[in-house]
């Protein structure tokens, strides 16, 4: 081949890799993505996370958000937003050796919940392998690669996503009332981190589908977390 006929494509090839391609994930395989993606949190000290969403169904007790420190002692220390018949109320919440202990607004000191009640998990159980986050990636069902996008903390980084469907048996352990299936995104760092989970589908039963966003930051976090 000539050297006329080298030059040129040498030339697209170097623009393609520093475009990046436009081919979102590249060549790592789906399942192996989350695979890793997986044992990663699973051997994490602890994360940093937010739990939110913006379109919870008109009439719903549950549910709006949730953020904090989960070790894998396993304990959180953060806040649960939540709604219910008299109103939406921030309300900080421990969560230690299995017991659940929150500020309930109008009432003095700490008091022992079943977040269940408020359509939460146990917040302190939400990296455990068989309990949290990584049981979702282990149940995910026909994993695809997608576009690479903006996240991460003030969408600082570029994730690989991939997409996939997850069973409510799953799901619920994140929120209570699940059912059916639901469509989820995972957005994974470029050293194999998941830094963002979105979910799609009904939370609620009786009620329309809606969106629930994850973001998991600062692994490797360890806070010693007490009850009150």
């Amino acid at each position: 081949m000539s050297l006329r006929r080298v030059a040129p494509a040498l030339l697209v090839s170097v623009l393609l890799v520093g475009c990046g391609g436009g081919s979102g994930s590249g060549d790592t395989d789906p399942a192996t993505a989350l695979k890793t993606a997986q044992q990663k949190l699973e051997d994490t000290s602890g994360v940093t996370l937010s739990l939110g969403t913006d379109d919870l169904p008109d009439g719903v007790q549950g549910l709006k958000s949730a953020s904090g420190i989960v070790t894998d002692a396993p304990a959180f220390e953060g806040t649960l937003g939540v709604v219910t018949t008299i109103g939406t109320f921030s309300v900080p919440v421990r969560s230690v050796d299995g017991q659940v202990y929150a500020q309930i607004p109008l009432t003095p000191g700490w008091s022992e919940l079943d977040p269940a009640d408020y359509g939460a998990p146990d917040p302190a159980q939400l990296i455990s392998a068989d309990h949290g986050v990584p049981s979702l990636l282990a149940a995910t069902t026909d994993p695809e690669s997608g576009q690479d996008i903006r996240g991460g903390v003030d969408n600082k980084e570029v994730l690989s996503t991939y997409t996939g469907t997850l069973p409510a048996s799953a799901v619920s352990s994140i929120i209570p009332g699940a059912t059916g299936s639901f469509d989820v995104t995972y957005g994974v760092t470029s050293d194999g981190e998941l830094r963002q989970v979105s979910m799609h589908g009904v939370f609620y039963a009786g009620h329309p589908a809606n969106t629930y966003t994850l973001v998991l930051t600062d692994y490797g976090t360890s806070k010693d977390i007490t009850a009150p």
